[in-house]
């Protein structure tokens, strides 16, 4: 079973390397699962994300307070905003696909400005 996690572990950090890269897909939300993954299967590897000189310190935060920064809840309510205007444009969907999504994407921003922001 620990192979597995380790190999989840994996796949979370390459989509959170893919999220760095490309605007529209989130970062964090990957490497926190990520430091899940290896905590289940490699300290070392856990570690060396916790330590991360640019994520390490968004991921402690989420780890130990639950929390998101104010510019980490702007980003993903923007990113929300906008993957919403952009499926809306893009795929014209029927009303109720339309309420559907419009709904979850509420839900999670309502979530992640909810969190607290982190104490230092």
């Amino acid at each position: 079973m620990r192979w597995m996690w380790f190999a989840l572990g994996w796949v979370m950090v390459a989509l959170g390397v893919i999220g760095a890269l490309l605007p529209v897909m989130p970062t964090t939300i990957f490497l926190i699962l990520a430091v899940g993954c290896f905590a289940r299967s490699s300290p070392k590897f856990e570690r060396k994300l916790l330590e991360h000189p640019k994520y390490g310190p968004s991921l402690r935060a989420w780890r130990e307070q639950g929390a998101v920064s104010r510019k980490g809840k702007a980003f993903a309510a923007g990113g929300m905003a906008f993957g919403f205007v952009m499926f809306c444009w893009g795929a014209r969907p029927s009303w109720p696909l339309l309420l559907g999504v419009g709904a979850f994407f509420l839900a999670s921003a309502i979530y992640v400005l909810s969190r607290p922001t982190p104490v230092p």
